[in-house]
């Protein structure tokens, strides 16, 4: 097994780590509910997706919005580079709340990617910007009196789990996960442990060893 290096960097995580593995090292830590168990589908890249949380609350809407955008876009233009903007919309389908001139704002701020728990739109647009965009569902209508967001940088909730404001959080096509801050540096080291550990073991299992005397021997699955 590999040992930690002094400092595992975001580059790192992006190359090593994935949302299963850094899921299994926070129920080692006792955080058992890290990740929604809701479906959100990587609809613009099958990249995985690691940053720290820019959150945004939004609420559905039935009236004439007297701030259109207001503050969707000035959260938008508040991202810092490797941050993820995290929309906690309900799974709302109401509205495509994240499109293509977002996408464009947020990446030219150095946001590395969004999480919707609701719809986007302008799909084939983003495709080509290289941005993931995990959400619940597509649709064509604008947010405009539809949806709109009511506060941001406040700590969220998708699914009964928390993503607080510069926690990190990783999205790939197995699910979303969000790292709580008091047991970041400790996760980290043991999912990077667990990545090269398991390299160990699949190999060993690769040259012929049963898997049962693999996790015998490793203790690792």
């Amino acid at each position: 097994m590999a040992d930690s290096p002094h400092e595992i960097t975001l580059a790192m995580m992006r190359e090593y780590l994935y949302s299963a593995v850094v899921s299994d090292a926070l129920d080692g830590l006792g955080f058992k509910h890290q990740s929604p168990r809701l479906q959100f589908t990587p609809y613009t890249s099958n990249e995985l997706l690691v940053g720290r949380c820019k959150t945004t609350l939004w609420v559905d809407m039935a009236h004439i919005d007297p701030r259109p955008y207001d503050l969707e876009l000035k959260a938008v233009d508040a991202c810092q580079p490797d941050e993820v903007l995290i929309a906690a919309a309900g799974g709302s389908v109401r509205s495509g709340i994240w499109g293509e001139l977002l996408t464009t704002a947020a990446k030219n701020r150095g946001c590395v990617g969004a999480v919707v728990d609701g719809a986007i739109r302008d799909v084939a647009k983003i495709r080509p910007m290289n941005f993931p965009v995990y959400a619940r569902a597509t649709c064509v209508y604008d947010s405009l009196n539809r949806q709109r967001v009511v506060d941001v940088d406040v700590p969220i909730d998708i699914d009964g789990v928390t993503f607080s404001p510069g926690c990190l959080v990783f999205a790939d096509e197995d699910g979303v996960v969000v790292v709580p801050r008091e047991v970041e540096a400790e996760a980290i080291r043991r999912a990077w442990e667990k990545v090269h550990a398991e390299n160990v073991v699949r190999d060993s299992i690769r040259e012929g060893m049963r898997a049962v005397d693999a996790f015998a021997k490793y203790g690792v699955l």
